[in-house]
């Protein structure tokens, strides 16, 4: 079954102004897909095959000589030498939408991007499904225990698969891989370990010399294995806000996982039922919410505007939406009822933002909506409904 997503809109757009767009995101999150449903005329072109691969390694000229309309090629970074002669290509015709670029590695894409192709390309981050793209299918989460347990890759749900043998396949044959490929990773069982440690501080500040001491590597590896998880679209960094509010602010970025399910499978759970009596739950919860928000803001082509805030003396509100003008607070609980103290930390910051403050908004794991005078309260099921 073919699920919509919410990224093809954008998508379409983007064909209709650049000559070249690329759809980069982490693997298995439906970037095939996605552009061959949408441009279903164009020749597509897989740059993992080996044959392929040396032809365009070769003859980079003869081998894009083929596709005067352009076409599809997909994991293009496997062969950086094609982004210098696209660049040529392009130049002289300048029909929109003429190639179309998928890639799941961050370093190698973006590098020939900014070096060849500057200017002349689109880019489209596409992470797993979304909650609105599951929204109104047969595939719309029951609870949000189960949503967290499964997670949003796609295959999980338009093919079927049980989703902790998927994501223990999907660590070994494409993860590792993605590892050896950037840096040299002679023990992979180490750094599986240092996987389940990332995953064991989900919401928490990035501490590299505790991840490098329990994992028994050194300070500089663990920071170069957080920038190939980072470069695989598996973690993300949100970056405390720079505004100091005539406090110290606490200036490391929080480490959260781009899909929960992935994150559930590394800490070894096992079905929802244990995600519910989880001491992590609610860090979960957090993922998951932060993951939804950089959806929201990547699918439509636009950088992040997501925060946290934290100063020294621990008061800290979840994200801090920047819509330039004013900064909308979001606070974050797994609870299913509304207690007092939800509000109180968004009340601390509001009183330091001042006219910066936005309508604060409280996302929880309940099911009714409110409309405060102060916040609105937002079920985990309408977060999709949010504006960012």
């Amino acid at each position: 079954m073919f699920i919509k997503r919410t990224a093809e809109t954008t998508f379409r757009s983007l064909l209709r102004q650049y000559p070249i767009v690329a759809v980069t995101g982490p693997r298995q999150s439906g970037k095939t897909t996605l552009v061959r449903h949408a441009c279903p005329d164009k020749p597509y072109v897989l740059l993992e095959d080996l044959d392929t691969r040396m032809f365009a390694h070769d003859d980079p000229r003869g081998f894009l000589a083929q596709f005067p309309d352009g076409a599809i090629l997909d994991e293009v970074q496997r062969c950086p030498d094609l982004f210098s002669y696209l660049q040529g290509i392009v130049d002289q015709d300048q029909r929109p939408g003429l190639f179309v670029l998928t890639g799941s590695q961050q370093f190698s894409l973006h590098t020939g991007i900014s070096q060849s192709l500057a200017g002349r390309v689109a880019i489209l981050t596409l992470l797993p499904f979304s909650l609105n793209s599951l929204h109104g299918t047969k595939f719309e989460p029951e609870s949000l225990a189960g949503l967290l347990w499964k997670g949003c890759y796609p295959p999980l749900y338009d093919r079927g698969y049980d989703p902790a043998t998927w994501c223990g396949n999907y660590v070994r044959t494409y993860l590792e891989r993605d590892v050896r490929q950037l840096i040299n990773v002679r023990d992979l069982s180490t750094f599986q370990r240092f996987l389940r440690l990332c995953a064991g501080r989900c919401g928490q500040l990035v501490n590299l010399s505790s991840l490098a001491g329990d994992c028994g590597i050194t300070h500089n590896t663990a920071k170069a294995w957080i920038a190939v998880l980072e470069a695989s679209y598996i973690l993300y960094l949100l970056q405390p806000h720079h505004k100091n509010f005539n406090k110290r602010l606490v200036k490391t970025p929080k480490l959260y996982f781009l899909d929960t399910g992935l994150a559930a499978w590394l800490l070894g759970i096992q079905k929802p039922e244990q995600l519910a009596q989880h001491p992590l739950y609610g860090a979960l919860f957090e993922t998951w919410v932060v993951s939804e928000c950089l959806k929201a803001r990547w699918h439509k082509a636009q950088e992040p505007n997501l925060y946290f805030w934290r100063d020294r003396s621990g008061h800290e509100v979840d994200i801090l939406i920047d819509q330039g003008q004013q900064i909308i607070p979001l606070e974050i609980k797994a609870g299913q009822t509304i207690a007092s103290d939800f509000l109180r930390p968004i009340k601390r910051w509001q009183e330091l933002a001042s006219d910066n403050a936005g309508r604060a908004v409280l996302v929880y794991g309940g099911r009714e909506r409110q409309k405060r005078s102060d916040c609105d309260v937002v079920p985990w099921r309408q977060l999709h409904e949010l504006e960012f």
